[in-house]
């Protein structure tokens, strides 16, 4: 392969010096006006393109320099001053050459002299040259030749407003011309392909042949800028004549690229008022030709020109764009049997995008083409390839961003059988976009059905699917996914509550299908958006019984006990236990005394039977404590029972720190602003006192363990209690009370003086300064705290 280059790299270096060893020459005879000499050394210098050695890139750079060659030689013809001769008579001269390529090349650099100078009509000088070039029939000196045929005539047209206009159909001979131009070259650009070698040789004519697909392509472009090729003579004669030697010559490379050209260079109304004529050539194009890139790139051509301007959208209607496309794209994949599940997915996506772009209203036209798709996807076993999966993506995600809004997306019936195609991974890459479109645009889906329908497109998120490998999942994606998912059911809402509450009975069906991985996620959304009802109905009366009954707080409370449970297989016993509470909070404001006893009941079994470690029962003990300060519904029996159950646990902690500050803060159990039946003054204090003796006793063991008492900061903690019960007005808590407790906290400082511990200092100075500061309140409250001596 090295020798070959090595050897056309010699043979272009002879070629340049052979042009350059005669232009030298053809200087000094056009120096000394020599015309004869001129046209010697010219039709000599115009031989070394005669060679068949090199391939075209390197041909090319020997062309260029006959071209600049040429160039000056024209200049010298122009002045018949010089030479003597005239333009009539010069034109017969060149045809004398020995040679016929240097023959044409003089032939056509004079015939473009000849037009020029208007002594004959540019149609019969241009049809001349035309028949002339038929001389030379070797690929690419033939391609070459004709390409500076074009080179120097596309500024010589006898066309509408040029210098060169004739008589009538001047503009017809000027199409004629190109085309014909173009018909000969694409002739000969595919006769390159038909000498067959071995793979490598075939591989490398390809590659050569590209390199010349612009020189073809020219004429196109030449033919685009004919002012008189109106739409009529367009629709008439350009684009049947193209498509015929498009359809005719039979080549892959030079039909795709030919399509594409026609694409490209003609105006878009054009493409649209000749949509049934260009497309019907897609077709019977050879089945190794790329459609799919040039039926693409059409739409999308189609589709700017529409959003150009509203005014051009009837048009579409017109021509009946949408259905044309559709019915091409069913024929081209009916055709090409061969064409990968991505060609014919990729053409359904550009099919999807015109149409969202032209037709967005018309969600009909919208579903005709995820139908074909699932068409199309229903003859494939199974979709294994990644490009594939890429493209239905993108076929799916095409509607959510055009309508920015998952509701009509799910009026598609189609939309869930495509994705039905998707293999596991990418169904829930698809399920993650939607999810996500939702919570990007607020989307509020708030009927039964289409939340049905939506949880049907999601189902890889919230369950397993069957031949899906749980042990391979990536933690980090798992949480990610089921925090979309619980996201999401915050978006699911209807002011109706029986349509609310069938929302919730489906949701519900699909989360608890998940398994116990899943629960910990979704459960917690759903119990809120159940209770966000229970809030939309409070004050309804929930005895009613009977068949037709409207929405009631206890039936709800009844589902909720029921999705709660199901927490129990997980396990979840500290989620389990906070939801209950959240539960019984909404039971109180309904209230419903027996079903917010029946919510505590089931998270003090909870706290007994499951939650085992000291710390979850520290956080699980204070929940239980507020929570229960905040109910106002239950009698004196009930609400006995469970602030004895909750004194009860506290005490029972394993640190004794904890034990002390649960027992403290259960001292709000019997003291509620708010309620006058709720202040008893002597439990207050009992719990108080019970503190402060097992705040003893924990300085007592740090004492015996360590050899110091330790921090005072549980003494600060329960003096501030003191006070605040005090400052509410609690008989039973006295100054002389809170003064001994100061001089405790102050004692037990000074014992432990070897081990300062700044911030009980600071905690303290802090909860003086307050007393302080109430004593110059003055007032009520000022005389109440100056009976308190510091």
């Amino acid at each position: 392969m090295l020798n070959g280059t090595e050897d056309e790299d010699k043979w272009l270096a002879e070629g340049i010096a052979g042009i350059q060893h005669y232009a030298f020459f053809m200087h000094r005879a056009l120096d000394s006006n020599n015309l004869r000499e001129a046209l010697k050394y010219s039709a000599q210098m115009l031989s070394e393109l005669r060679t068949s050695k090199l391939p075209p890139h390197k041909y090319y750079e020997l062309y260029m320099r006959t071209f600049d060659e040429l160039k000056i030689l024209e200049s010298f013809f122009k002045d018949d001053s010089k030479h003597g001769v005239s333009v009539v008579d010069l034109y017969e001269l060149v045809q004398h050459a020995g040679n016929v390529l240097p023959r044409l090349y003089l032939l056509c650099t004079v015939g473009s002299i000849y037009i020029k100078s208007k002594e004959a009509p540019a149609k019969e000088v241009l049809k001349d040259l035309g028949e002339m070039c038929r001389g030379v029939q070797h690929p690419i000196r033939g391609l070459f030749l004709r390409s500076y045929l074009a080179q120097i005539s596309r500024d010589k047209l006898p066309d509408i407003g040029s210098e060169y206009e004739g008589d009538a159909d001047t503009v017809m001979d000027a199409v004629e011309f190109v085309l014909q131009n173009f018909t000969e070259m694409n002739k000969l650009w595919v006769r390159m392909q038909q000498h067959q070698g071995p793979g490598r040789v075939t591989e490398k004519q390809e590659k050569e042949r590209s390199e010349l697909q612009d020189l073809v392509g020219k004429n196109l472009h030449v033919l685009s800028q004919i002012e008189g090729v109106d739409l009529e003579m367009y629709k008439e004669t350009v684009l049947p004549r193209v498509l015929e030697q498009v359809v005719n010559c039979k080549d892959d490379l030079a039909q795709y690229y030919l399509m594409d050209c026609i694409i490209q260079v003609f105006p878009d109304e054009y493409h649209l008022q000749t949509l049934e004529t260009l497309l019907s050539a897609c077709p019977q194009l050879q089945p190794t030709v790329d459609v799919k890139t040039v039926l693409s790139r059409l739409m999308d051509r189609l589709s700017n020109y529409a959003a150009s301007s509203a005014d051009v959208l009837p048009e579409f209607l017109q021509v009946e764009a949408f259905s044309k496309l559709s019915n091409v794209i069913g024929k081209v994949i009916e055709a090409q049997v061969d064409m990968a599940a991505v060609g014919a997915i990729t053409l359904h996506v550009s099919l999807l995008t015109f149409t969202l772009r032209v037709h967005p209203d018309r969600l009909d036209y919208v579903d005709q083409v995820l139908g074909s798709c699932v068409k199309k996807l229903s003859n494939i076993p199974k979709l294994e390839d990644r490009r594939a999966m890429k493209q239905v993506v993108a076929l799916l995600s095409a509607p959510l961003e055009k309508y920015n809004d998952i509701v009509t997306a799910l009026t598609l019936s189609n939309y869930p059988r495509v994705m039905d195609h998707l293999d596991i991974g990418t169904n829930k890459v698809m399920a993650m976009v939607i999810i996500q479109s939702i919570m990007k645009n607020y989307s509020c889906i708030s009927t039964a059905d289409k939340v049905e329908v939506l949880f049907e497109l999601i189902k890889g998120l919230i369950k397993d699917i069957d031949g899906a490998d749980v042990d391979e999942l990536d933690e980090e994606d798992f949480k990610e996914e089921q925090n979309s998912v619980a996201r999401l059911i915050h978006m699911l809402y209807n002011d109706e509550p029986e349509e609310m509450l069938k929302i919730i009975c489906i949701v519900r069906k699909h989360t608890m299908a998940g398994g116990p991985k899943r629960l910990p996620f979704t459960v917690s959304s759903l119990v809120f958006s159940a209770l966000q009802l229970v809030r939309q109905l409070q004050g309804l009366e929930g005895d009613i019984v009977g068949e037709d009954v409207p929405v009631t707080p206890k039936k709800i409370f009844q589902l909720l006990t029921q999705i709660i449970d199901s927490l129990s297989a997980v396990p979840s016993p500290e989620l389990a236990l906070r939801l209950y509470l959240q539960c019984a909070e909404a039971a109180n404001d309904c209230d419903l005394e027996h079903v917010a006893y029946e919510f505590f009941t089931q998270a003090f079994v909870l706290y007994e039977e499951e939650i085992a470690d000291s710390k979850a029962q520290v956080t699980a003990i204070h929940l239980i404590i507020g929570t229960l300060q905040r109910m106002n519904v239950f009698g004196v029996e009930n609400r006995d029972t469970l602030t004895h159950k909750a004194t009860g646990y506290s005490a029972r902690l394993l640190k004794k720190a904890d034990q002390c500050r649960a027992v403290y803060a259960c001292s709000h159990l019997f003291w509620i602003d708010d309620q006058d039946g709720i202040k008893d003054g002597e439990r207050v204090l009992l719990c108080l006192k019970r503190a402060l003796r097992i705040a003893n006793a924990a300085q007592q063991m740090a004492n015996a363990a360590r050899g110091s008492s330790g921090p005072v900061t549980l003494f600060v903690e329960i003096l501030n209690k003191y006070i605040y019960f005090f400052e509410k007005g609690n008989q039973q808590i006295t100054s002389s009370a809170i003064e001994g407790l100061i001089e405790l906290i102050n004692t037990e400082t000074q014992s432990d003086s070897t081990n300062p511990d700044s911030i009980s200092d600071a905690f303290l100075a802090s909860t003086l300064r307050y007393i302080q500061f109430q004593k110059q309140k003055g007032g009520v409250v000022g005389e109440k705290f100056e009976s308190i001596k510091l």
